[in-house]
């Protein structure tokens, strides 16, 4: 029997037929290259801000649609992995909305430019509850699979490191233990973050030697790649690598 218009099938199917036509090869070959944990052949090379007016095409439309994509999961392209991470930062009204979609949908994420892709509008109101957020960031911060803890990561730096700043979720990326590549580079680019925005509070981190060695000397280099800190700062960051590590 052919899928009807109104089924499920038939809308994941329109879905991915518009993204196959927005292929570029030349982006594809070149995404390929910068995360090369994911397989070429479930790539089909759209650039970000291409699915980013797509997913808003989406929001327009019929929300039985919507919610036929965001309930197909495991998805077959990594687009469709990266156009559901920006609609779920789109589309969710409240934080616990968030907290159930990305519930479902963090355990397929896998690799770093999905989970980067998220960004949470629901935190942006006046009345979310930021400290359910934040305990369930601190719930995916323990978790096993690696891109869920690198997006509680990536979440932490991209919207508490500045007036919801609290020493406290320093402590928490500090405590991560993991040898994941994507854990340790994200808690480095954090932690060169709080550098710039929170230096008082993440400065000890380093000056006594609480990271691991090799997150110490990355989060030194970023810091120092960054506009962001003073000359002043860098030279004393310099002055704290670890040699050999």
């Amino acid at each position: 029997m052919q899928p009807t218009s109104t089924s499920p099938d038939y809308a994941i199917a329109e879905i991915r037929a518009h993204l196959e036509s927005l292929a570029d090869p030349e982006y594809k070959a070149f995404n390929a290259k910068l995360i090369p944990n994911v397989a070429a052949d479930t790539m089909i090379g759209i650039r970000v801000p291409v699915l980013r007016a797509f997913a808003k095409e989406l929001r327009r439309g019929d929300g039985r649609v919507l919610e036929q994509f965001l309930a197909d999961l495991p998805h077959r392209y990594f687009e469709e992995n990266m156009l559901h991470a920006i609609l779920i930062g789109e589309v969710c009204a409240s934080v616990e909305e968030v907290i159930a979609e990305l519930t479902r949908f963090l355990p397929y994420a896998d690799n770093w430019a999905v989970t980067d892709t998220i960004r949470i509008r629901a935190l942006r109101r006046a009345d979310a509850d930021v400290r359910l957020w934040l305990d369930q960031l601190a719930r995916w911060a323990r978790d096993t699979h690696t891109y869920t803890i690198r997006y509680a990561v990536v979440a932490l730096m991209a919207d508490f490191l500045d007036d919801r700043f609290d020493a406290m979720q320093l402590q928490l990326v500090e405590t991560i233990q993991s040898d994941e590549y994507y854990v340790n580079m994200a808690r480095a680019w954090y932690f060169a973050t709080a550098l710039a925005k929170q230096w008082e509070s993440a400065l000890p981190l380093l000056a006594e030697r609480r990271l691991d060695p090799w997150t110490h000397n990355k989060t030194i280099q970023k810091a120092c790649e960054s506009y962001r800190v003073s000359s002043e700062h860098k030279a004393l960051l310099r002055s704290m690598r670890i040699n050999g590590a």
